[in-house]
């Protein structure tokens, strides 16, 4: 196979979830071979650290892809998805000793997608040739006013659906007939967490951050009452754990009716369970009042909001957004997510000279600015 052909770039994607791995390989822009390689919820138990599930894996991912009939010999790339890692700017990024360090160090969480640099340049290795991950959830474009918090020792970072997102606003954009840098959008990525974020120009200049900030999500706390969260805090009734708990995992529909599946809770109000339909009423109340918020950021300059993610296939959920947001602007449905598709394209843009291949850390403009 000629690698350099356009068209022809065979790229092994990279997913990995809590308890399965998803995996992809496209050549060009095709997805040739989709699946998920399952991980026993009994053997990833024996690891102490989400880091130390590495080898394990690889060992399996490589197992599956070797029953499979992919070559991987003739691989170009292989992409993985981002982790939470110090912030840096959007882009495509080669991975780098630095990137793995801080995936290791968890320097800014754990999470399963800190494995995705690690596991692209492991496989890469074996076979002398590029990794690459594209758009990770640490991507930090906030305008520097976007940083105050109101209180000097908490400065506001983002941390968001960023590969999602940004994805996402490229297809409007090109809907729109319009280049990213040339689009003003609200994109609301709405899924087990919620990221809302104004992009101006092409940047994410504001954003409610998905773990702590914006609505509330089917497990998610979001923004809350800080003096009431305080005071729980200090009650003595809870740990620090269990409120985390709360906070992430816990939260929205999940602490208001014990479960954080939403089509449950669209059933349960189409039945007549009021208590139901109120909570799904709020929790959409709050993340139409978020766009109002971020359509100011863009001074009421919006191309488009977009509605994205699973809960977008939701029509009650959907309809109750537009309802009372359709006045700032025309409001486009791209239901779903397809971060595989996203990390692939992501790297093909570079591997095609569309987009020059960034190192990490880039320095993001404001991001350690004194406020």
């Amino acid at each position: 196979m000629d690698k350099s052909k356009k068209g022809n770039e065979l790229i092994l994607v990279l997913n990995p979830g809590s308890t399965s791995t998803k995996l992809a390989v496209f050549e060009g822009e095709e997805c040739r071979f989709e699946d998920s390689v399952e991980h026993s919820v009994l053997e990833l138990g024996r690891f102490p650290t989400v880091w130390d599930q590495y080898e394990y894996r690889k060992a399996l991912i490589l197992e599956f892809l070797g029953d499979s009939d992919v070559a991987l010999n003739s691989l170009t790339a292989v992409v993985g998805r981002g982790g939470l890692f110090n912030p840096t700017v959007s882009g495509t990024y080669r991975v780098n000793e630095r990137m793995i360090a801080d995936a290791r160090e968890a320097v800014a969480g754990e999470h399963p997608s800190n494995l995705g640099a690690v596991l692209a340049y492991g496989i890469a290795w074996d076979f002398g040739i590029d990794a690459f991950i594209v758009d990770p959830p640490c991507v930090d474009e906030l305008d520097i006013v976007a940083r105050y918090s109101g209180m000097p020792e908490i400065r506001r970072t983002s941390l968001v659906h960023a590969l999602n997102v940004k994805a996402t606003a490229r297809t409007v954009a090109k809907q729109l007939g319009k280049k990213l840098r040339e689009t003003s959008l609200v994109v609301a990525h709405l899924g087990g967490g919620i990221s809302i974020c104004a992009i101006g120009k092409g940047r994410m200049v504001d954003v409610s951050n998905a773990l702590s900030a914006g609505p509330f999500t089917p497990e998610r706390a979001g923004g809350l009452p800080t003096v009431d969260l305080l005071k729980l805090c200090f009650s003595g009734e809870y740990d620090e754990s269990v409120i985390m708990k709360k906070l992430v995992g816990q939260g929205g529909l999940m602490g208001y009716l014990g479960t954080k599946d939403a089509k449950e809770v669209e059933e349960l109000a189409a039945k007549g369970d009021e208590r139901a339909a109120r909570v799904l009423d709020a929790m959409i109340y709050q993340i139409a009042k978020e766009i109002g918020a971020m359509a100011t950021v863009l001074k009421g300059e919006v191309d488009a909001i977009v509605l994205t993610g699973g809960l977008a296939r939701s029509e009650r959920i959907t309809e109750g957004i537009r309802a009372r947001v359709s006045s700032i602007g025309k409001v486009v449905l791209v239901p779903g997510e397809d971060e595989l598709e996203a990390l692939a394209h992501g790297c093909l843009r570079v591997l095609r000279g569309e987009e020059e291949a960034k190192n990490y850390p880039e320095t993001v403009e404001g991001a350690t600015a004194e406020l």
